[in-house]
């Protein structure tokens, strides 16, 4: 008896879930060959940062490929239970009851998926993007480079190499530092002695001499401009000027730009207090 169960509905329930495993695992295979396609055109081309629909087309992918795999294991669940013998319709009462309880630990799941399906519909940001994510009950954001975006949790790798996985539904505001372009500002420090008008033509002659670098001009999207005095304190002066680049190059072009600034306020004799060296470079992603 048991021996024609093993070899009728034993081997066919043996057989489906190793089709199942096999048909997840190929799902799983397409998904990554598709993505590292993705990635390749990106690194092959000559383009400095990922393009929105590259970065988009990248999270759609991943997101796909989770719900084909999803989709086969509850197909195969469904087929084994029908081999068992067991009457979907029967186990209505009874998984109704357990889906009531377990729907009241399940809210959070629910709220995740659904937090994720609006992040990739609105494309709020994808693969690649830096971002910086206020997380319910944390003290601390998470800023990083995304690395995996699904319906469910979203993965960020800080600049210390750490990979800080966030469910979706616990995002209360995501600030995405490379959407279509970013901008670099950098706060000079002078003292209150300093001539004003001398420091401000020289944060110009730097911004200019820097756009026509080929270096540092592929990374601009216009000449860098001298916003003037942005505060004043009793023993120093802080002179902005900032500079739109490309997404997500914010922080090399402020690190190029605080580097030149420095040589060329001494080489004029204006001292230049330390905070120089760790000024504030405040980055913006917003959609012009």
């Amino acid at each position: 008896m048991m021996w024609d169960w093993l070899s009728s509905s034993g081997l066919l329930i043996a057989l489906t879930v190793l089709g199942a495993v096999l048909i997840a695992r190929f799902v799983a295979w397409v998904g990554g060959r598709i993505t590292r396609k993705i990635d390749d055109r990106y690194t092959r081309s000559d383009d400095l940062v990922r393009s929105e629909a590259t970065k988009h087309r990248h999270s759609v992918a991943q997101v796909v490929t989770w719900i084909a795999i999803s989709f086969v294991y509850i197909i195969a669940t469904l087929k084994v239970f029908d081999y068992l013998a067991l009457p979907i319709g029967s186990l209505v009462a009874p998984a109704t009851v357990v889906g009531a309880a377990v729907g009241f630990g399940a809210q959070r799941v629910v709220q995740d998926i659904l937090a994720g399906f609006f992040i990739i519909t609105e494309r709020q940001y994808g693969f690649g993007d830096t971002v910086q994510i206020s997380v319910t009950g944390s003290s601390e954001d998470a800023v990083g480079t995304v690395e995996d975006v699904t319906l469910r949790v979203t993965r960020v790798r800080s600049a210390a190499g750490e990979v800080i996985t966030v469910p979706n539904g616990q995002i209360n505001k995501a600030i995405n530092l490379s959407k279509d372009w970013a901008r670099a500002v950098v706060d000079v420090p002078v003292p209150v002695s300093a001539d004003i008008s001398a420091v401000n033509e020289i944060l110009r002659e730097v911004g200019v001499a820097a756009y026509k670098e080929e270096r540092v001009r592929e990374l601009l999207l216009d000449e860098p401009s001298v916003m003037g005095v942005e505060s004043l304190e009793v023993d120093q002066v802080s002179v902005r000027i900032v500079a739109r680049t490309l997404p997500g190059k914010q922080f090399q072009v402020g690190r190029l730009l605080r580097a030149r600034i420095a040589g060329a306020l001494r080489a004029q004799g204006i001292t230049v207090t330390p905070q120089l060296d760790t000024a504030s470079i405040v980055e913006r992603s917003e959609t012009p």
